[in-house]
C-alpha cells in the first residue's frame, strides 16, 4: 500500500511493542479493525502468555487513542481487552509481548515495510528505485534515463517531494561560455513519524561537511539512525543513508566543483504536488536551459585527440559518460572534469538499481539521450567544429 506523507514528530508517540503496534501511521486504520480480534482470541486462549499480550495491546490502544478516534469497532476492542484481563484476573503492571511476534514493522525501515501490499496471489511487490545524477558541465541524468547538458546557471531544484529536497547551485565555468558546474547543493530530509526530524544539509566548494547545519550526524533515536551521513574521504566524498524513505545520496567534492548522484524509491520519488513539477531530477532541463552542443567553440589547451585520450586513460567504454568528459575537457581545458565523469559512471554502478541500463551509448533515434538533447547526435558536429577551429 502507499507510505504515509511525511508528518511531522509525534505523530505516533511513544515507542510501540512489535507487531501491529508499529504499523506505519498510514496503517493505523488497520491497526484499529485487527484490535478486535483480540477478543475472539480472549475466548480461546488465556494463560500467563495472554496476559502479556493483553497489556501490550492495552498500551498501544491508549497510544493510539487519537489516531482511532470515532472507530467504533476500536472502541470496542479497549472495552473488550479490559473485560478479557479482568476475566482472566491479569494485572494491569508486568511484562508486555506481541500476540503475533512473526509479524513485525519498523516503520523507520523502507525496505521492511515497503513490501506489506500484496498481488492476489499472495505474493509481495518488490519496490520500484530510480536512479538521477548530476556531474561535470553540468550533465544531467534524469530518473528516466534520459540525459541533457544544461546551462542552469544559479540555483535549481533537482528533486522537490513530499519527503526530500535537494537543490543544486551552479555557477560559470569559463567566461563568455554557457557552461556551468555545481558548486552548492542544498538537502532536505523532511521530518517523518517518529523516525527523523527535518534535517538539513549544504555543502560548497571546500566545505563538504560530514554533518548536518545543525551539527548533529543523523536523525532518529538508538543505535540504528534511520538517517545517517557517512564520510568516506573527508572533506571529498559524502554518502547519506535514509533508511527510512528507502534512499541514498552521494556527494564528491571534484576540483573546484560537486557531483551528486542519488538513489529513491518511485512511489516517494513521484510523490509531489503539481506545484512542484519543476524537477530537474523528475523532468529534465526546461528546453531553453539545454545547450545545443553543435553550436560549442573550443576554449581548451585539448584537441580532440588528447582529450579522447586523457579520458581514455579512465573510461575504456565509450559511453555518454566517456563523450561527456571529452566535451568538458574540450569546453573547459579542467581535467578534473575526466574524475568527475569517471566518478559518475562509478556511482551509477553503486547506486542504479537496473545494470543493463548502466552504460548508455550515442543514438541518432532518441531512447534515453532525452527529449530536445542532442547531445550525442551533435558530439560529431562539435568535434568537427573543434578540428577547424584548432
Amino acid at each position: 500500500s502507499a507510505l504515509p506523507r511525511a508528518e511531522p514528530r509525534g505523530a505516533m508517540s511513544g515507542g510501540s511493542p512489535p507487531g501491529l503496534c508499529t504499523l506505519p501511521a498510514a496503517h493505523q486504520g488497520a491497526l484499529c479493525l485487527q484490535l478486535a480480534a483480540i477478543t475472539a482470541v480472549g475466548r480461546r486462549g488465556g494463560g500467563a502468555g495472554f496476559c502479556k499480550a493483553l497489556r501490550a495491546y492495552s498500551a498501544c490502544t491508549y497510544r493510539n487513542s487519537k489516531v482511532c478516534r470515532g472507530n467504533l469497532v476500536y472502541h470496542s476492542a479497549v472495552l473488550g481487552i479490559s473485560d478479557l484481563m479482568s476475566q482472566r484476573n491479569c494485572s494491569k503492571d508486568g511484562p508486555t509481548s506481541s500476540t503475533n511476534p512473526e509479524v513485525t514493522h519498523d516503520p523507520c525501515n523502507y525496505s521492511g515495510h515497503t513490501g506489506a501490499s500484496e498481488h492476489p496471489g499472495g505474493e509481495k511487490t518488490t519496490p520500484t528505485y530510480l536512479f538521477c545524477g548530476l556531474f561535470g558541465d553540468p550533465h544531467l541524468r534524469t530518473f528516466k534515463d534520459h540525459f541533457q547538458t544544461c546551462k542552469v546557471e544559479g540555483a535549481w531544484p533537482l528533486i522537490d517531494n513530499n519527503y526530500l529536497s535537494v537543490q543544486v547551485t551552479n555557477v560559470p565555468v569559463v567566461p563568455g561560455s554557457s557552461a556551468t558546474a555545481t558548486n552548492k547543493i542544498t538537502i532536505i530530509f523532511k521530518s517523518y513519524q517518529d523516525c527523523t526530524d527535518q534535517k538539513v544539509y549544504q555543502a560548497v566548494t571546500d566545505d563538504l561537511p560530514a554533518a548536518f547545519v545543525d551539527g548533529t550526524t543523523g536523525g532518529g533515536d538508538g543505535n540504528t539512525k534511520s538517517l545517517q551521513i557517512v564520510d568516506k574521504v573527508s572533506g571529498k566524498y559524502i554518502e547519506m543513508h535514509a533508511r527510512h524513505i528507502g534512499t541514498m545520496v552521494y556527494i564528491r567534492q571534484l576540483g573546484r566543483y560537486l557531483t551528486l548522484a542519488i538513489r529513491m524509491p518511485q512511489e516517494l520519488a513521484m510523490a509531489y504536488e503539481e506545484s512542484q513539477d519543476l524537477q530537474l531530477c523528475v523532468n529534465g532541463c526546461p528546453s531553453s536551459e539545454r545547450i545545443d552542443d553543435s553550436t560549442a567553440h573550443p576554449r581548451s589547451v585539448y584537441t580532440l585527440e588528447s582529450a579522447t585520450t586523457k579520458c581514455n586513460e579512465k573510461m575504456l567504454v565509450k559511453d555518454i559518460y566517456f563523450y561527456s568528459c571529452v566535451f568538458d575537457l574540450l569546453t573547459t581545458g579542467d581535467a578534473n572534469f575526466t574524475a568527475a565523469a569517471h566518478s559518475a559512471l562509478q556511482d551509477v554502478e553503486a547506486l542504479h538499481p537496473r545494470k543493463e541500463r548502466w552504460h548508455i551509448f550515442p543514438s541518432s533515434r532518441g531512447g534515453a539521450v532525452g527529449k530536445g538533447s542532442q547531445f550525442f547526435v551533435s558530439l560529431g558536429l562539435v568535434c568537427l567544429i573543434l578540428v577547424v577551429f584548432l
